[in-house]
């Protein structure tokens, strides 16, 4: 059950115990205050004290939208090695909020979870993902919005049937007073030395051979295999500096970062995998890639390029066949463009097309990303056929790379991304991760290159002097 507030905390808290106490049932009460603004990264920085290992972080593309989350007031989790984790989670969700008491307030403000899932839960777990679930989400304590220019403190506690009044009511006043936060200046010098190890590269394009010939031999159309690289820098990895250094750097990407413990899981990808505001719905297809031009004019001359190369094309194809198919039964007047564009990130250029449409009803945001996860783009097609031969062939576990991270409120309002571009940091040390569509015209050594390409963005957000600085 969920209670949310606006002025009268008292006397809302007074209703909410009741509710609980007759029901038996524990209320989510959420306060929402617009306050002056706060820069979202130093509220961020301010947690760690009292939330470290349990803060996220997110931003859509030019930080036109930001949510920040500190301490954990409910996790849901999810740990069956099954495709039902999405509708647990949310059936989990819609158990504790199915009685609302609400105000008119803004999408984003109030009360949401924020979290992810793994890539394929019935690939078996390696030591580097231990302690991330299949499946987990949090309520924040505390939570900063920033949309369209205004700022707003979200106070949530979970009340049960047992608590005191008093004690309910000083958890926002507590809060609500917690508003100092400290500035920071964001290292933009690349001098975080570091040691690199890649793993498995020769079985990696062993798999990448193999899969090329599976696909000559009509047994699959696409598949996607990933690799990762492993860090050890001179000084441990501040979370806040990276997450400020993407910002930056990446500027036309989402940015995130999940806290799990001691380990964070963050980075700044382009792609969208669903959004949803109401009954509008949005996804974007964005596969088939080359590198940017040193000049205006090979950038361009690239960009040409790449909307007329054939691999790249079919390889794009295949994503917008798959996902105009899987938002067919959930969504109507569908609007999906002909061609391609470019979107160009800071180190790529990729072929993109968004596909708009309205959700029927009965068909929710996480029903949606079900259906949507993987795309051709991070997984292959057909879908189950590639998640076997991803199984089969690639020589690591993605844990939560390449899998759907972002939030949803009691709305069923929200968005979620896949999250590539991505790595995983503890102390001074750092898992990166790249893959790369495979199809029948694939050649190993320029797909080992183009994962190269695709580990720059946190390679250069981590510190690293060979790269280029902000």
């Amino acid at each position: 059950m969920l209670t949310t507030l606006d002025h009268t905390i008292r006397e809302k808290i007074i209703h909410s115990l009741e509710e609980a106490r007759r029901t038996n049932q524990s209320v989510i009460v959420s306060a929402v205050k617009e306050v002056d603004a706060i820069n979202p990264l130093h509220f961020y920085t301010s947690g760690e004290s009292l939330s470290l290992g349990e803060r996220f972080f997110w931003s859509t593309p030019k930080e036109n939208y930001t949510l920040v989350g500190l301490g954990n007031e409910l996790v849901l989790e999810n740990n069956n090695q099954s495709y039902e984790r999405f509708q647990k989670i949310e059936t989990q969700w819609k158990q504790i909020t199915k009685t609302v008491i609400s105000h008119e307030r803004l999408i984003g403000t109030g009360p949401l979870l924020f979290g992810g899932f793994s890539f394929d839960p019935l690939k078996e777990k390696g030591p580097l993902w231990n302690s991330f679930s299949e499946a987990k989400f949090v309520l924040p304590t505390r939570m900063l919005t920033v949309k369209d220019n205004r700022t707003f403190l979200t106070i949530n506690k979970l009340i049960s049937p047992n608590d005191q009044l008093e004690v309910c009511v000083k958890h926002f006043e507590k809060y609500t007073e917690q508003l100092n936060v400290i500035p920071f200046h964001i290292d933009c010098e690349k001098g975080n030395e570091f040691a690199s190890i890649e793993l498995k590269t020769a079985e990696w394009v062993e798999a990448v051979q193999q899969a090329t010939e599976d696909i000559r031999a009509n047994e699959i159309d696409k598949v996607v295999l990933a690799r990762e690289v492993h860090l050890e820098f001179t000084n441990n990895i501040n979370s806040y500096e990276v997450i400020g250094r993407l910002q930056l750097e990446q500027p036309t990407s989402f940015v995130f970062c999940f806290e799990n413990g001691l380990q964070q899981f963050l980075g700044a990808t382009p792609e969208r995998l669903v959004k949803k505001e109401e009954n509008q719905v949005l996804s974007t297809c964005l596969a088939g890639s080359i590198n940017r031009g040193s000049t205006s004019y090979e950038d361009k001359y690239y960009g040409e390029q790449l909307l007329s190369d054939d691999k790249n094309l079919h390889e794009h194809y295949i994503v917008v066949k798959m996902i105009k198919e899987a938002l067919e039964s959930c969504c109507y007047d569908l609007n999906v463009p002909a061609n391609p564009q470019v979107l160009k990130t800071k180190n790529i250029q990729h072929l993109y097309t968004p596909v708009r449409g309205f959700a029927k009803e009965g068909h929710s945001l996480l029903s949606m990303v079900a259906r949507l996860h993987p795309t051709p783009a991070l997984g292959g097609y057909p879908k189950e056929k590639a998640l076997e031969k991803i199984r089969a062939l690639e020589p690591m576990h993605r844990g939560w790379y390449a899998a759907p991270i972002g939030w949803f409120d009691h709305e069923d309002n929200g968005e979620f991304v896949v999250a590539i571009r991505s790595g995983l940091v503890e102390k001074n040390r750092a898992a990166l991760f790249a893959g790369c569509g495979i199809v029948k015209d694939s050649q190993p050594e320029s797909e080992y290159l183009e994962t190269k390409m695709k580990l720059k963005p946190m390679l250069s957000a981590l510190g690293g002097k060979e790269y280029d600085g902000c």
